[in-house]
């Protein structure tokens, strides 16, 4: 009974097929275009570093495409579903396969099943090849788009307090005892926190306890006078496990590793709730190719002669981009604890398939 919400087999075919071939069409299309704009604002960036040419813009493209290929392809569900329901519409398939005897539940099933499909191979390909894309596009712009220390794991941007004092590194490499710091600035603060001094340094390394930095740079605030110092160790309070959770990327890490480092800062009595949105919007995020269909149907029905058909698109698209304001809300404030986690990544979701259905039933069904 249950492939009776399914129109015949043919049928079912030829609406799967015509909405997947307009998702890669508006997905290479959205992409291209905003991957030649983004071009334009980073390449300068890029080419500015000594030595830097051709291969590293290539290099850029094949580490930011996966992110805009994930960010971007709920929209292009959306922007496929009105111009495939539109057009069916208009050439009045749609009236046909209602006189047949079908429900807009069963005209939007195989659209509903090729986005389910959608969804599943977008989560396997966020978690497989947009989280190390995004590490390796964070550790090439921590060092201005440079030569990236050889590690089996670079973070990047690295901030961490020891008491009043602050210290911050550009990049980290290895793990435990043989964490390496580059970039490295240290600001030491008084009872007022004012900064009294300012350290820099290329590296530092863990010298048990501290980071002993090597030819470091110190600016002296009061006498504003600066001075080299040969060694010099600093952060004697900032252990490797510490600086190990000071910086955990959501979006570099898997949904595996991203639950170990979530354990391990609750372990630590840290803050983890920004942590736990992200991680249920792993999830959900892909999820949003499913909702899509839902949301934008109220395009493919009515009567395409009385007028409404720009109208009813121009709905469907609202209905679909007021999903991505409220979502990217809802994870901002999940992000600052005013809502809970699981609230912040599920709630838009839930809402607004009840809000599509809704909708569907009170116009068609």
């Amino acid at each position: 009974m249950i492939f009776e919400f399914f129109p015949s087999r043919t049928l079912t075919g030829y609406l799967a097929r015509l909405f997947v071939t307009r998702i890669a069409a508006m997905l290479i299309m959205l992409v291209m275009v905003l991957q030649v704009l983004d071009l334009l604002g980073t390449s300068g960036d890029i080419l500015a570093y000594k030595g830097n040419g051709e291969a590293q813009l290539l290099y850029y493209v094949s580490l930011r495409i996966p992110q805009l290929v994930a960010r971007f392809l709920p929209y292009s569900v959306l922007l496929a579903t009105i111009i495939t329901l539109a057009t069916l519409n208009q050439n009045s398939e749609v009236i046909s396969m209602k006189a047949s005897g079908l429900s807009a539940h069963q005209i939007l099933a195989p659209l509903l099943l090729s986005a389910t499909v959608i969804a599943g191979l977008s989560f396997a390909f966020n978690e497989r090849v947009v989280t190390r894309a995004s590490a390796a596009l964070d550790a090439w712009e921590a060092v201005d788009y440079g030569p990236v220390p050889a590690a089996s794991s670079v973070r990047s941007n690295i901030y961490l307090a020891d008491g009043a004092d602050l210290m911050t590194a550009r990049t980290m490499t290895g793990e435990g005892a043989g964490i390496v710091l580059t970039g490295v600035t240290f600001y030491e603060r008084d009872e007022h926190d004012m900064i009294t001094r300012q350290i820099r340094s290329d590296k530092a390394t863990y010298a048990n306890p501290g980071w002993k930095l090597a030819g470091a740079t110190v600016f002296d605030v009061a006498g504003t006078t600066t001075s080299k110092i040969p060694s010099l160790v600093i952060a004697r309070g900032v252990t490797p496990a510490k600086l190990s959770l000071s910086k955990v990327d959501a979006d570099g890490e898997d949904i595996v590793t991203l639950a170990h480092s979530i354990n391990a800062l609750r372990i630590a009595g840290r803050r983890t709730s920004t942590y736990e949105a992200a991680w249920w919007h792993k999830i959900s995020g892909p999820m949003a190719s499913i909702l899509m269909p839902l949301l934008g149907a109220v395009a493919g029905f009515g009567l395409a002669r009385s007028g409404q058909l720009l109208i009813r698109s121009i709905a469907g698209m609202a209905l679909g981009f007021a999903y991505f304001v409220l979502d990217n809300a809802a994870l901002a404030m999940g992000n600052f604890g005013g809502y809970p986690p699981l609230v912040a990544a599920w709630a838009p979701f839930v809402l607004f398939a009840l809000i599509g259905e809704a909708v569907l039933i009170r116009t068609e069904e």
